[in-house]
């Protein structure tokens, strides 16, 4: 039976009667008795108690009407679910009000005072906070509609995933059938919002309560009145009652003195501070005088139209205008007679018992104020215990060592977690067990079956307190485990098979210029000595005259041109390769020839120059793939990833256009392009000889590429950015040491010495940047042999052109010998003319000859002589 006390005041000539209806022996009845004991300042306060069956109408209506007859002051009690209604109409139509500090209900009736704060928002306020958007709402019929009618309301508007229990409906075989279904399903977020003997019994049945998390949706004065410290840092609750205050101190003590029993300050206080309420409101009355004494009879309550207190709105007004600070805090109400402007402290159950982590109120929400102890006084008797540690067979993160089998324990593993671990486990103060994942693997959540696998599901089923391992922090990953701050950053890269380097040509010192530039610079070198050939001849400011040795008077000047085609060819030749010339041009039109072609041998050298120290030096290796990019657009190279890893998680739900096209490839590649494990990833990158690209995290692919046989490399840079961090379970005391840690390591740079001993120190295939310098600083013979050749070829082509011009000479020479042994004069003046003219056109000076022909001669051959006399001849045009 639910049982209602009420507490009646009249008065009478001075004279402060107060009545009560409590059930026998109850702990509010305890109260009430000691808080008319703390009021002595009031004169001849005399309680009077009777009791009643909340649970009947009849009865509850008899009570009510025969102490409304006696002239009742206000009325105080707590109510049932079946006679609340009932009381509540008596109070509006009476003008009776009624002070209660049972679970509130939703009404506007202005003589109900309700002590008991709303926890509507406090609890949305918590959720948010815990980002809770799938849970399980357990709740009894007395106090949970209203809070479940706020819970389902904003359900339909964030779309949670919500289901309601009504523990009033359920029989205890129904009940454990219940949490059985709920560890099957992993409904481990779970809200209570029952009296506390149920709530412990509910508690009391749960054997593995490691990994749920419970919020209480009714007030506790301690968590740990729930089920002691067995639920760890799994339950939050709002406590009222700030325990620290000294005047709450004081009252405790005061309730010692009265009663040996601990006072509960649940529904203790609040009565308490009801009773203060009412008294304090009295007391106001009495010094405004207002004269609130009346006497009836019992039929007054049932007249039709009911007759109503005309006192009645005075009492409500001062009980609503009282202000004071009670055990439960600020008391105040509003007009509509509901708790106002009143702190919640949220509670947290620890191995060390409970905690304040926050406080919620009206003005400012819910405000997290959680302090963690130093890590010693937060471990302090847990020292004892060996931790299970959680990891993976991966290199160079975790490895049994070649001799393992001598080994023991922890010893037979070593690796960049493997010190990790021992270090966190240095600096917190712990003893651990490293234990490898059953099933192998890092940790996803299966579609179908919606259970974790990996290490992922070893923490969240309980199998283990922490994995050390690379283990990348994900969204989906972080809502059902919690992650230190990553302890090695980095994102998904491209690996693929080394190409073979291109070894440098013969002719390599030719490749700073395409092909098609040097058949350019051939052309236009043909050219350019061609149009100074041109210029020259037609420019008379480059022909020049001799005077001839020969006392002959008969002979002409002789007239010179230096630039003949071979003059041309030879000084095209020295200005390009910045040697000079003998000779130079002196007409205007000769000189901006050769201007212009000294200006584009300075360009052209100078460019060349420049890249053929890349060119000469470095052995180039051609990557078919930059980036991914590259990969996306192309079909001849197929690419992977891991198989239930993060990388093709990412894939899976990236919305960027080029991954969107990566993922659609893989998922319908034939043969499948995922693989079981990195390892198995880097040897099919091996073997496929450049036909396959693997996707992994940038530090594996950096370790892979330092290991022999070297064949490996990485390409283009980071798809992405994300993080390896040590994962603990939810709500874990590991968690804050752990991480605190972590960044201690970080500060003191013990990562990165970690990381270049397990990377590079020991790596197989020298360091990232060693031997860069010396690898660039010298030529091989291979770089220049082609210069040599050149060389060589061209002396012994000189030598070859030697040859044959001393035998053209030699002949040349002696047939004109033989022909002027028998001709005469005249003769060999025409052959000398001949070979002036053939000398014009491609002798070495270009010199022409001019001679005085009789008059007969010039007669007969007037363009002869028109010829020489612009110092030109026929055969030389």
């Amino acid at each position: 039976f639910f049982h209602v006390f009420l507490f009646l005041c009249s008065f009478c000539f001075g004279l402060v009667d107060f009545r009560g209806l409590f059930p026998t022996g109850s702990h509010e009845y305890e109260v009430f008795r000691f808080a008319l004991a703390q009021h002595q300042d009031v004169p001849k306060l005399v309680p009077q108690v009777d009791m009643v069956d909340t649970g009947s109408s009849f009865a509850m209506t008899y009570a009510f009407c025969s102490q409304f007859s006696k002239g009742v002051y206000a009325i105080m009690g707590l109510y049932d679910r079946r006679t609340v209604n009932m009381l509540m109409s008596f109070c509006s139509s009476l003008h009776v009000c009624f002070v209660t500090p049972s679970f509130p209900v939703q009404t506007n009736n202005q003589f109900v005072l309700q002590l008991r704060p709303q926890l509507q928002e406090p609890l949305m306020a918590l959720l948010d906070h815990f980002y809770w958007t799938r849970f399980v709402y357990m709740y009894s019929s007395d106090s949970g509609l209203t809070v479940l009618q706020r819970i389902l309301d904003t359900a339909a508007e964030r779309s949670w995933q919500v289901t309601s229990v009504n523990l009033d409906t359920l029989t205890e075989p129904a009940f454990i059938k219940l949490l059985a279904d709920l560890d099957y399903k992993k409904e481990f977020q779970i809200i209570i919002d029952c009296e506390l003997e149920r709530l412990n019994y509910i508690l009391n049945l749960k054997r593995n309560l490691k990994n749920y998390h419970y919020i209480l949706a009714n007030l506790v004065s301690k968590v740990h009145e729930t089920s002691g410290r067995r639920l760890a840092p799994n339950v939050t609750g709002f406590q009222l009652v700030n325990r620290s205050d000294p005047a709450v101190d004081k009252i405790n003590q005061d309730w010692m003195d009265f009663d040996s029993k601990d006072l509960k300050l649940y529904t203790g206080a609040l009565t308490y501070d009801g009773v203060n309420v009412m008294a304090k409101a009295f007391q106001n009355l009495r010094r405004q005088r207002i004269d609130i004494s009346r006497r009836g009879n019992a039929g007054e309550c049932l007249a039709n139209p009911p007759a109503p207190w005309g006192q009645g709105i005075d009492i409500q007004r001062a009980l609503q205008q009282v202000r004071l600070e009670g055990l439960t805090g600020h008391v105040q109400f509003d007009e509509r007679g509901h708790r106002t402007n009143y702190t919640l402290t949220v509670m947290e159950l620890s191995h060390l018992g409970p905690r304040k982590i926050g406080f919620w109120n009206q003005k400012r929400g819910y405000v997290n104020t959680a302090v963690y102890k130093p890590l010693q006084e937060e471990f302090f008797g847990l020292l004892n215990r060996t931790y299970i540690v959680t990891t993976i067979l991966e290199a160079p993160y975790m490895m049994l060592k070649k001799n393992h089998d001598q080994f023991v324990g922890n010893e037979r593993y070593e690796g960049y977690c493997a010190e990790l671990a021992s270090e966190i486990a240095k600096h917190v103060g712990f003893t651990y067990r490293l234990e490898l994942v059953g099933d192998g693997k890092y940790g996803a959540r299966d579609p179908d079956t919606k259970m974790w696998n990996g290490m992922v599901g070893e923490l969240v089923y309980g199998k283990a307190d922490m994995a050390v391992a690379p283990l990348t922090i994900t969204l989906v990953r972080e809502q059902v485990i919690d992650f230190t701050k990553p302890f090695m950053s980095l994102g998904i890269s491209i690996m693929i098979k080394k190409p073979t380097k291109s070894k440098p040509g013969v002719f390599s010192f030719l490749d700073p210029l395409a092909y098609e530039i040097w058949m350019c610079i051939v052309f236009a070198y043909i050219g350019v000595s061609v149009v100074l050939f041109l210029v020259s001849r037609f420019s008379p400011y480059e022909w020049q005259s001799e005077d001839s040795d020969d006392e002959d008077e008969t002979e002409a000047p002789e007239h010179t041109n230096d630039f003949g085609i071979f003059n041309s060819l030879w000084f095209s030749l020295g200005a390009f390769m910045q040697q000079g010339c003998d000779i130079s041009p002196r007409s205007l039109s000769g000189r901006i020839v050769g201007g212009v072609w000294w200006f584009f041998t300075l360009i052209i050298i100078s460019s060349y120059t420049a890249n053929l120290a890349a060119f000469l030096t470095v052995e180039r290796m051609v990557s078919p793939i930059e980036s991914a990019e590259d990969l996306a657009k192309q079909t001849e190279i197929a690419y992977g990833t891991l198989d239930g890893g993060s990388t093709k998680e990412f894939f899976r739900r990236s919305k960027i256009a080029v991954f969107e096209k990566m993922w659609s490839y893989m998922r319908s590649a034939e043969p499948s392009v995922f693989v079981k494990s990195t390892n198995e990833g880097m040897i099919r990158v091996r073997k496929s000889k450049g036909k396959y690209a693997y996707l992994l995290e940038s530090s594996m692919n950096e370790y892979i590429e330092q290991r022999k046989p070297c064949d490996t490399m990485k390409v283009g840079g980071n798809l992405d950015s994300k993080g390896y961090g040590v994962a603990t379970p939810k709500g874990s005391p590991l968690r804050i040491p752990v991480n605190l840690a972590v960044l201690k390591l970080n500060e003191q740079a013990v990562l990165d010495k970690l990381k270049n001993k397990w990377w590079y120190d020991k790596g197989e295939c020298g360091h990232k940047d060693s031997g860069r310098k010396d690898k660039t600083s010298a030529l091989s013979l291979s770089n220049v042999a082609g210069v040599f050749y050149i060389l060589i070829g061209g002396l012994g082509l000189a030598m070859l052109v030697a040859l044959v011009e001393f035998c053209y000479k030699s002949r040349i020479e002696s047939r004109r010998m033989k022909v002027s042994s028998h001709l005469g004069p005249k003769t060999r003046t025409a052959s000398v003319l001949s070979l002036g003219g053939a000398a014009g056109l491609g002798g070495e000076n270009g010199r022409v000859m001019a001679y005085d022909f009789p008059k007969s001669g010039a007669q007969g051959l007037p363009c002869m002589s028109k010829a020489a006399g612009l110092g030109l001849s026929s055969t030389g045009m």
